[in-house]
């Protein structure tokens, strides 16, 4: 049996749509997955030993071009799938296996779907709160523990990357995830971050800040505002290699991002910081994670800035406050 699976565009979703992929190793254990998959995904699904192999999804977000998703579809009819998983709940996402003939082709209805998957799901959103196990509920019904997602990082991976840049062999770093690419609101304020690494850094666990290129610049104001105490390393490693570092970090802090539920699945020790999103919709799926919210009326507010202007579900959370987190997990 040949499986596709569509992923969806986020990292941190796509870290989330694994235990849907160990459920159906588990249900069919000879089978051969593949993931379609935005190539900035394929780091990620090449350290999960479900996935057989990754085709690229050449389409930007809210791309449509209709016309190359149906030749990439066309192309994939020789494959001989014999499911798609179709996660993403847009019309677009479920044309690939469409114009691939595949004959079983499943997913939630979306939005005007009833052409392009044949066997659609109803969401039971009370039933399934929480994202994962949307996607898992898509093989059948889920059992009561799902399985946890899981990335591999060997110790010869982690000290490569370390070589490749010029990093000690022998630190035990925090590792400070300050990105978030959905919206300033999910970002703890880069002065928190800065007075944070002030307070926990040390020669036997440095800061070090990972995270994309367009984390780049807050990692230069929050390496600048903690006076030599935080390593800016944004933009510097590429998601493979950042894969690797929090492999080996001592412990991880880090907004409600991709590289949060990296770091879940790597099994670090984590807290996770909340403010404009959800810890019930989107948690950590590990149990060395710490959530930290505040709780306030106004949140989960889901927007990408602060509606009423104070963000105080980030602001009121302080660098105080995470450094005694962040020491209890160090003498753990």
């Amino acid at each position: 049996m040949k499986i596709l699976v569509v992923a969806p565009s986020w990292i941190g979703d796509t870290i989330l749509a694994q235990p849907l992929l160990a459920l159906l190793k588990r249900k069919h254990p000879d089978a051969r997955i593949e993931v379609l998959a935005p190539n900035w995904s394929a780091p990620l699904l090449g350290r999960m030993g479900e996935v057989d192999a990754v085709i690229v999804n050449p389409f930007g977000h809210g791309e449509f071009n209709f016309g190359a998703r149906r030749a990439l579809g066309r192309r994939l009819a020789s494959a001989d799938f014999s499911k798609a998983y179709v996660l993403p709940n847009s019309w677009k996402s479920a044309l690939v296996p469409f114009f691939a003939g595949i004959p079983r082709r499943i997913g939630y209805q979306g939005e005007a779907r009833y052409l392009l998957l044949n066997e659609r799901h109803r969401l039971d959103a009370s039933a399934h709160p929480q994202l994962v196990q949307r996607y898992a509920a898509l093989a059948g019904p889920p059992p009561a523990t799902l399985p946890q997602p899981h990335l591999s990082s060997t110790v010869e991976q982690q000290q490569a990357v370390r070589r490749e840049l010029g990093l000690p062999l022998d630190a035990a770093p925090v590792i400070f995830c300050p990105g978030a690419e959905y919206g300033p609101a999910k970002r703890w304020p880069s002065q928190h971050f800065a007075a944070l690494a002030r307070l926990v850094a040390s020669p036997q666990n440095p800061v070090w800040l990972v995270g994309s290129a367009k984390d780049a610049a807050v990692g230069d104001e929050i390496s600048a505002a903690a006076e030599g105490a935080a390593l800016n390393l944004c933009g510097r490693s590429s998601l493979e290699q950042a894969i690797d570092l929090i492999a080996s970090a001592r412990c991880v802090v880090s907004n409600d991002s991709g590289l949060m539920h990296v770091a879940a699945a790597l099994g670090r020790p984590l807290v996770a910081l909340y403010g404009s999103s959800s810890p019930a919709y989107t948690p950590p799926l590990s149990a060395e994670a710490e959530i930290i919210s505040r709780n306030l009326p106004c949140s989960p507010c889901f927007k990408r800035e602060c509606p009423l202007g104070h963000f105080d579900c980030m602001n009121g959370i302080t660098p105080e406050q995470i450094a005694a987190n962040v020491t209890a997990k160090l003498r753990s």
